[in-house]
C-alpha cells in the first residue's frame, strides 16, 4: 500500500505541493479500473451504487479501488487546507473530506482482513488507516486520540522496516520520520514541555517542517513567544535601560537569543541562509512596529532631545537597537555567504572540472561592499554618534572587512595580470591589517566574532612573492612572443614580401593575401574646353537689314492680313 501510495504522488504533483493534479490523477484512474474490471456505476442515465465485497477479491484491483477513493478524498482535504488560509470557509469541506478519507481507508482495512489477502498488506493498510485517522484527530485539535494513532501508525512501520531488507526498509523508515513531529506536537499540546525543544532541534536538522506540521509550529513557537512577552517590560543596551511596551517587539527579542542558536548549530549553509531570512523578516516587522509610533510625534522622529540631557527618546532608542540588530545579522549573514565562496575558490579546479559555475573573486568583492555599507550605516544611528568607543569598534570592523575587499580585488587583478595594480593593492591589504593590530588593545572581545587579520597577513605576503614570480616569468614570455619574427603587424601578404613574419593565419580560411575590396585612388578628370576665339571676333554690320525690316513693319502686317504681296 505504502510504496503504491509514494510512487503516485511523487509523479503525479505532490513532489511540487500539487494536491490538484494529484487528485484529478486519483479520479482518472479510478475510472480506468471501473472500465477495466467491469465495474461501473451505472450509466450515464442512472446511477448504481456497487460495493467491493471479499467474494469478488479475485484481482487485487478490487483493493486499488477503494485505495484510490481514500487518495481521492485525501488530496482534495490536503488542497482545501492550502485554500483555507484566504478563505476560513473551506476548513468545514476539508474535515469532511478528511472524515471520507477515513472511511475508505476503514473499509480497506476490513477487505484486507480476508485470507486472500497477505500478512504484510493486512499490517499496511492497519497502519495506512491509522495515519488517516491521525490526520482527521489532528485537525479536530483531538490530541491524544490523533497521539494514539499516530504511535499505532508508527510502531506497525517500524515492524516492517525491521522485516525486510535495507532498500525496503528506506521507505518504511520515512514514513516514520513524518510521523514524528506531528506525535511530539500532540505530546506538548497535551502538556509535555520537553516535547517543545525536540519539535526544534527537528525543525533545526530537517531544514523547516512540511505538511500538516508546518503551520501549526511556527504558530505554537510565537504562541509561546509571547506567553513569555508578559513577563518582559524593559530591555538593556549599552548601559541604558528603554521600556518595551510594543509586543511584537517583546515576542522578537525573547525568541533573538533562540534563533541566534539555531543559526549556530545550522549543519548547512542552505539552513543557515534560511534562518538567516526567517530572523531578518522578524527584525523588519519589529521594526515598522516601531516605525508606526513613530509617526505621530515628528519632534522624536527628528531626533529631539529630551530637556537637557542630549539623549533621544526611549522609542527612538529601541528603533535604533533594532536597527543595529537587523544590520548585525545583514553582517553575519554576508560574511557567512562569503565563507561558503572562499571554500569554493580553494576548490575552484574540482569545479572546472565537474563543469559547474566557478566562483569568482568579483562575487566577493560584491558581498564586501554590502558589508562596508552596513557598517556606514551603523555609525549614523540615532543616539550613537556621541558614543566614541562604539564608533572606534565599528571603525575596526571597517578596516577589516576593507582589508578583505582589498585582498579580493588584488586577486581579481591577478588573473587578468595586472601585475603591478595587483601589487599595490596587496600593500593597502598589510596597511589596513597593521592599522587593525595597532589599534585592537581595548577591543578584542568585539573583534573575536571577525576573521582573523594575522592570517591574512600570512596570506599576503605568501601572494606577494607568488606574484613576483609570476610577473617574471610573464615578462619572459612576452619578450619571447613579441619577438621580431613572430610580430604581425596587420599587413596583407602582397604588401610585405620582403619582411619575414610567422603568420599562422596564412594556412587558414581567412588568409589576408590583398585588401579587399580596393581602396580608392585619384584619376584625372575629363578635360573642359573653352572658346577663347570668340571674344575676337567681329561680326559684319547688320544696320541696314534691321532698318528695312523696321519701315516695312506696320504696313507689311497689313497687307499680309488683307492677301497683298509688296
Amino acid at each position: 500500500v505504502l510504496q503504491i501510495v509514494k510512487e503516485s504522488q511523487q509523479q503525479h504533483g505532490l513532489r511540487h505541493g500539487d494536491f490538484q493534479r494529484y487528485r484529478g490523477y486519483c479520479s482518472r484512474r479510478l475510472r480506468r479500473l471501473r472500465k477495466t474490471l467491469n465495474f461501473k456505476m451505472g450509466n450515464r442515465h442512472k446511477f448504481t451504487g456497487k460495493k467491493v465485497t471479499e467474494e469478488i477479491l479475485s484481482d487485487n484491483r478490487y483493493l486499488l479501488l477503494i485505495l484510490m477513493d481514500a487518495e481521492r478524498a485525501w488530496s482534495y482535504a490536503m488542497q482545501l487546507k492550502q485554500e483555507a488560509n484566504t478563505e476560513p470557509r473551506k476548513r468545514f469541506h476539508l474535515l469532511s473530506r478528511l472524515r471520507k478519507a477515513v472511511k475508505h481507508a476503514e473499509e480497506l482495512e476490513r477487505l484486507c482482513e480476508s485470507n486472500r489477502v497477505d500478512a504484510k498488506t493486512k499490517l499496511e493498510a492497519q497502519a495506512y488507516m491509522a495515519y488517516l485517522t491521525g490526520m482527521l484527530r489532528f485537525e479536530h485539535q483531538e490530541w491524544k486520540a490523533a497521539m494514539e494513532a499516530f504511535n499505532k501508525c508508527k510502531t506497525i512501520y517500524e515492524k516492517l522496516a525491521n522485516a525486510f531488507t535495507e532498500e525496503q526498509a528506506v521507505l518504511y523508515n520515512q514514513r516514520v520520520e513524518e510521523i514524528s513531529p506531528n506525535i511530539r506536537y500532540c505530546a506538548y499540546n497535551i502538556g509535555d514541555q520537553s516535547a517543545m525543544n525536540e519539535l526544534m532541534q527537528m525543525r533545526l536538522r530537517s531544514g523547516g517542517t512540511e505538511g500538516l506540521l508546518a503551520e501549526k509550529l511556527e504558530a505554537l513557537i510565537t504562541q509561546t513567544r509571547a506567553k513569555q512577552a508578559a513577563t518582559m517590560s524593559e530591555v538593556e543596551w549599552r548601559g541604558r535601560t528603554v521600556p518595551v511596551k510594543i509586543d511584537k517587539v517583546r515576542i522578537f527579542l525573547l525568541g533573538l537569543a533562540d534563533n541566534e542558536a539555531a543559526i549556530v548549530q545550522a549543519e548547512n549553509e542552505e539552513t543557515k541562509e534560511r534562518l538567516f531570512e526567517s530572523l531578518l523578516s522578524e527584525c523588519r516587522d519589529a521594526i515598522q512596529a516601531v516605525r508606526e509610533d513613530l509617526k505621530p510625534d515628528q519632534k522624536q522622529r527628528e531626533h529631539s532631545l529630551e530637556g537637557d540631557s542630549g539623549k533621544v527618546s526611549n522609542i527612538q532608542y529601541l528603533h535604533s537597537y533594532l536597527t543595529y540588530i537587523k544590520l548585525s545579522t545583514a553582517i553575519k549573514r554576508n560574511e557567512s555567504m562569503a565563507k561558503s565562496l572562499q571554500k569554493a575558490l580553494l576548490q575552484q579546479q574540482r569545479s572546472e572540472e565537474d563543469g559547474k559555475r566557478t566562483p569568482r573573486p568579483q562575487d566577493l568583492i560584491r558581498l564586501y561592499d554590502i558589508i562596508l555599507q552596513n557598517l556606514v550605516e551603523l555609525t549614523q544611528l540615532p543616539g550613537l554618534e556621541e558614543d566614541k568607543n562604539f564608533q572606534k569598534e565599528i571603525g575596526l570592523k571597517t578596516l577589516v572587512y576593507k582589508a578583505y575587499r582589498c585582498f579580493f580585488i588584488a586577486q581579481s587583478y591577478v588573473l587578468v595580470k595586472k601585475w603591478s595594480e595587483a601589487l599595490v593593492l596587496y600593500e593597502r591589504v598589510l596597511k589596513y591589517a597593521r592599522e587593525v593590530q595597532s589599534g585592537a588593545g581595548a577591543y578584542t572581545n568585539s573583534l573575536k566574532e571577525l576573521p582573523d587579520v594575522q592570517d591574512l597577513i600570512t596570506q599576503v605576503n605568501a601572494e606577494k612573492y607568488s606574484l613576483q614570480a609570476a610577473a617574471i616569468l610573464d615578462a619572459n614570455d612576452t619578450h619571447e612572443t613579441e619577438s621580431p619574427s613572430q610580430v604581425k603587424d596587420g599587413k596583407p601578404l602582397s604588401e610585405r614580401f620582403e619582411t619575414f613574419c610567422l603568420d599562422p593565419s596564412l594556412v587558414s580560411k581567412q588568409v589576408s593575401l590583398v585588401h579587399f575590396p580596393p581602396g580608392f585612388q585619384p584619376i584625372p578628370c575629363k578635360p573642359l574646353f573653352f572658346d577663347l576665339a570668340l571674344n575676337h571676333v567681329a561680326f559684319p554690320p547688320l544696320e541696314d537689314k534691321v532698318e528695312q525690316k523696321a519701315k516695312s513693319g506696320l504696313t507689311g502686317y497689313i497687307k499680309g492680313i488683307f492677301g497683298f504681296k509688296s
